[in-house]
Order: C-alpha cells, then sequence, then structure tokens
C-alpha cells in the first residue's frame, strides 16, 4: 500500500513516489491552475522536488471535512468533488475540482480542521505540498517559497473576495 511519507491521513491511498516524474506533467497543466499559472518548468522542477505523488480511485475519499490536515494537494490527473455538510449533516456538493486546481490551501496555511470532504469523481493523480515541506522550500529556495506564498495570498484573496460578492448578494436578498 502507501510509503510513509508523513501523510497518515492519505495512508490508504496508493503512493507513487515524489513528484520530479511528474513535473513535466504538472508543467503542461499550469495554464489551468490559479495558483501555478505563473510558474515556469524550471520553477515546477524545483518544487516538485518537494511534494509526493498518490493516486485514488474512483470513489476513494481524499480529504475528511473536520479532520486535521496540513497539506495542500494539486491535482495532476481525474477529478474530485468537494463536499460540504449542511446544518442538517447531509453533504452537500459545492465543487468538482480538476487537473491544475488545487484543494486544502486553508488547512496547510491555517493549520485548522478541513472545511470539506474531497472524494475522487474518476480515478485521479495529484502531487501533495506538506505545510513542513513549503517550509523547507522557503529555506532552501526563498525565492521560490516567495512566489508561492505570493501566489497563494493572491489566490485566497480573490476567492475572499468572490465569498464576499455572493455574502453582499444574499444579505440583499434576505433584506428584500
Amino acid at each position: 500500500m502507501a510509503e510513509h511519507t508523513g501523510h497518515d491521513h492519505l495512508a490508504h491511498l496508493e503512493y507513487l513516489g515524489d513528484a520530479t516524474q511528474f513535473a513535466g506533467q504538472m508543467h503542461h497543466m499550469m495554464g489551468y491552475s490559479p495558483l501555478f499559472e505563473n510558474f515556469n518548468m524550471a520553477e515546477i522542477r524545483l518544487m516538485s522536488h518537494f511534494m509526493h505523488v498518490y493516486r485514488a480511485a474512483a470513489g476513494q475519499e481524499i480529504i475528511h471535512e473536520g479532520e486535521q490536515g496540513d497539506y495542500m494537494l494539486l491535482m495532476i490527473e481525474g477529478s474530485v468533488e468537494v463536499f460540504k455538510q449542511d446544518r442538517w449533516n447531509t453533504p452537500q456538493l459545492i465543487a468538482t475540482v480538476d487537473s491544475g486546481k488545487t484543494l486544502g490551501e486553508m488547512s496547510m496555511i491555517d493549520g485548522e480542521p478541513r472545511f470539506a470532504t474531497c472524494v475522487a469523481a474518476e480515478p485521479c493523480v495529484f502531487a501533495v505540498l506538506s505545510r513542513e515541506n513549503l517550509a523547507r522550500i522557503i529555506l532552501e529556495q526563498p525565492i521560490l517559497g516567495a512566489k508561492i506564498l505570493m501566489e497563494l495570498v493572491l489566490m485566497l484573496s480573490q476567492r475572499l473576495r468572490q465569498t464576499s460578492v455572493k455574502l453582499v448578494s444574499l444579505m440583499d436578498k434576505n433584506a428584500s
């Protein structure tokens, strides 16, 4: 089964090794990646040394809402459905995430429990960047580390703006 890489929550998935063998594939999909679209092949190759790759079968849970997690995922192949429990604890599909997109950035950054559950909608392959390895990048490759942090901040800021627009819209509907 999975080789131990420090990601106990991923131990039920097939471990494919470090991401260096996937660097070319990762680079090809960067145009679809809000987080990594401005990264060149050399930066992707460098970053891949700090990432691990896993495969999940269709229907396998990858992230569980409420569990601890200190890593994010970069989808390489396949797609993942994201479910958020409503107030009756019924999972509601809130997003589908495919190649080039990332999951789990918030928990990687703030160490808070996972916001949603992510399930493989089809067989998928993804690279994992842990908080510990992000810290290593920042120390060992500070220019790359600063770029990753800047892109993370920009992406999360854009998401917050989009969420705020939705919130104001809902508040306006409720007021009328």
